[in-house]
């Protein structure tokens, strides 16, 4: 295993400092690379700028402290490990991305996926940020096992192949042309959702630990828990619509259509505003009987036990309310 699995891209960081003549740069990273946080802020320190570290969880680009940069003062924010989002003239400060890239081989890993793929003879390839560069790689490699490979693109993103933990349109844009998909990466979370969005069997092949492996029983273990979710919410009179309060996360006139549409059912609905969706905060609201999460619908799909009353994700919403079907779901995805 490589000892700096990442391209930290420090000499980039240290010319982006001067060329925004920063004088305090916020720096933000996800759980990952938040160790070599203070490597980093010495970079920034030493092209002569005061560095602060972002301590709070980072879940994506989505995720931008633009108001604790303001409250800090910093006039620079460098945020690591995901692709631009956003539009820059949302932001009242200037945004450096640095993406990270992964300096592990995909060679070894994409190989052994090969056999938990005989199956299917087409195939679409994702993978995230850290792995975008390699993905030409990933499909030679497919290609000369005997495999048709598709790989998706949208404007959404910024590379072929990307999908980020909340869009996987890139994956959707094949996905009538495919039989499975292949994940090249690290961990479950961006492979689950993948599945999840597009229904279709999803093989991981990971670089970090040159394995490969299916996610299906994973997989159908989550169908299972969001049908029993979207079961016990269809007795519930009192539902809360959350509003997530993260720059990426924050959809305003969905959550107003959810409510209108729950309330034009007979159902009672409150808007609940939130920056951090914890089931501590849920708990404060003892009435409400179901919620309907309009942030990040991954909140709702990855924590079994996130809440102990069923918290939905829009399209399910739509399925306790009789507007699609759950089969809707089996076959289109759930995100």
């Amino acid at each position: 295993m490589i000892s700096d699995p990442f391209e930290l891209e420090e000499n980039r960081l240290r010319k982006e400092v001067l060329r925004h003549h920063a004088k305090k740069v916020l720096l933000q990273l996800p759980e990952g690379l938040k160790p070599v946080g203070p490597r980093l802020a010495r970079v920034i320190e030493d092209a002569g700028a005061t560095a602060i570290i972002s301590a709070d969880p980072c879940y994506g680009a989505c995720d931008l402290p633009l108001c604790e940069a303001e409250s800090l003062g910093v006039d620079l924010i460098v945020h690591y490990g995901h692709t631009k989002m956003m539009e820059k003239n949302r932001f009242r400060l200037p945004v450096v991305y640095i993406e990270a890239k992964a300096k592990v081989a995909v060679k070894t890993a994409v190989e052994k996926a090969i056999g938990k793929l005989k199956s299917w003879t087409r195939i679409g390839l994702a993978t995230t940020a850290q792995h975008t560069h390699m993905i030409n790689e990933a499909r030679e490699i497919l290609s000369r096992a005997g495999k048709i490979v598709y790989v998706g693109d949208s404007d959404h993103v910024k590379s072929p192949g990307q999908v980020l933990g909340c869009d996987y349109i890139t994956a959707r844009s094949v996905s009538d042309e495919v039989e499975a998909f292949l994940f090249v990466g690290g961990g479950r979370f961006h492979a689950m959702g993948l599945h999840l969005a597009t229904m279709k069997p999803t093989v991981v092949a990971d670089p970090f630990e040159n394995r490969a492996y299916s996610i299906q029983a994973d997989a159908q273990k989550v169908v299972k828990r969001r049908w029993a979710e979207i079961s016990e919410a269809r007795e519930a009179e009192e539902f809360g619509v959350i509003i997530g309060l993260k720059l990426g996360q924050c959809n305003i006139e969905v959550a107003y259509g959810i409510k209108q549409a729950l309330e034009e059912n007979g159902k009672s609905a409150a808007l609940l505003a939130l920056r951090e969706i914890t089931s501590t905060a849920l708990l404060q609201f003892p009435t409400i009987e179901a919620y309907v999460n309009t942030a990040c619908p991954r909140i709702a799909l990855d924590e079994p036990s996130f809440s102990t009353k069923p918290v939905l994700t829009v399209r399910e919403a739509y399925v306790v309310l009789g507007k699609i079907g759950w089969e809707d779901l089996l076959e289109h995805g759930f995100i």
